[in-house]
């Protein structure tokens, strides 16, 4: 067999060929790892770079401090060691409640604040019952339709190879606890709103009259999602802005207390003295009318009592009887007859 002319057959050519491609294909290989590696690297330290910024340490900050401050708003629901008036225990929604508006918790206090402002826009310009439907009907109709597809093709339906092999089911003291926890949400309401009624706290009923007195007049031309609206803001933002200043409110409040005193003082006084000017003048028309009724009664029984009159002013009452009088009544004549003619 012939050979050409440009090929070497020499086996120690061949040999030393041999490992110059084999020298090359390792430098080619380890030139792509080599460039792999470096890719790597760059993305890992691009990404540690990225979570080692002061924004994300920032963030990282801000979402454990937001963690820990849910945790402990979910720790405060505790049944508050002061009863109510009557003697009977809080519930401990109480607690959760005054710890959430009291903004103890500043970052969840806000962020409840914001989804709730949420919820009701979202109840407002969105049916969200619809969409619930239409989420119902889409799900029910993507199994139904997998689940008869799979039986016509494969002779088993889709749907069912993702059944479970139990269902999921609520377990009894989880229940029990949601069930308790309804009552005692329900409970602060029917609590909260009797000690309203009968001014366990007089500065809450007030407030709530005033409430209670700017939404009857806003109702008239307010929407019911600007009324809750409203209600959410003021619930939200007034002890904040309660809080931030203090001092201030405080003591207008201290100034006003003492100019109601100063004028209840006043009216207390000014009544006083009307009253016993009135008592006076009712006591003095009382003894003269007293006075002329005991007269009048005097004269109708004949006699007086006023302490001039003596008994030497009156004659002396005669002692004898008196002597009868006689007449004699005049005798009619008698009748004469007259002689017959």
């Amino acid at each position: 067999m012939t050979t050409p002319n440009n090929l070497n057959t020499d086996p120690l050519v061949l040999n030393e060929q041999h490992n110059l491609d084999n020298g090359h294909v390792e430098q080619a290989n380890g030139n792509g790892n080599a460039g792999g590696q470096t890719v790597t690297d760059h993305a890992v330290n691009a990404k540690n770079s990225l979570l080692n910024c002061p924004v994300a340490e920032k963030a990282k900050a801000e979402a454990a401090a937001t963690k820990n401050e849910f945790a402990d708003l979910a720790n405060s629901r505790t049944t508050p060691n002061q009863p109510a008036a009557t003697g009977q225990p809080l519930t401990h929604y109480h607690s959760l409640f005054y710890r959430l508006l009291s903004w103890r918790n500043p970052r969840a206090t806000a962020l409840a604040f914001i989804s709730t402002v949420i919820f009701i826009f979202s109840a407002r310009y969105l049916n969200i019952f619809r969409y619930i439907l239409k989420a119902v009907w889409v799900t029910l109709g993507t199994t139904a339709a997998a689940e008869v597809a799979g039986q016509l093709t494969i002779g088993k339906g889709f749907t069912s190879n993702f059944r479970p092999r139990q269902y999921f089911t609520i377990q009894k003291a989880s229940l029990e606890r949601f069930t308790e926890d309804i009552e005692q949400f329900i409970n602060f309401f029917v609590i909260e709103s009797q000690r309203i009624v009968f001014a366990e706290n007089v500065y809450t009923t007030i407030a709530a009259f005033f409430a209670s007195l700017t939404a009857y007049f806003l109702i008239k031309f307010v929407p019911l999602w600007g009324l809750a609206l409203i209600a959410t803001t003021t619930a939200y933002l007034g002890p904040l802005i309660y809080l931030q200043n203090k001092e201030v409110i405080d003591a207008q409040i201290e100034k006003g207390y003492h100019l109601a005193n100063q004028q209840a003082t006043q009216l207390r006084d000014l009544a006083a003295e009307h009253t016993g000017n009135a008592t006076k003048t009712l006591q003095g028309y009382t003894q003269q009318y007293t006075a002329k009724a005991q007269d009048t009664i005097n004269q109708y029984r004949g006699r007086s009592t006023s302490p001039e009159v003596k008994r030497e002013d009156f004659p002396n009452a005669p002692k004898d009887e008196p002597v009868g009088v006689t007449t004699k009544e005049p005798v009619a004549p008698k009748p004469v007859a007259e002689p017959a003619l």
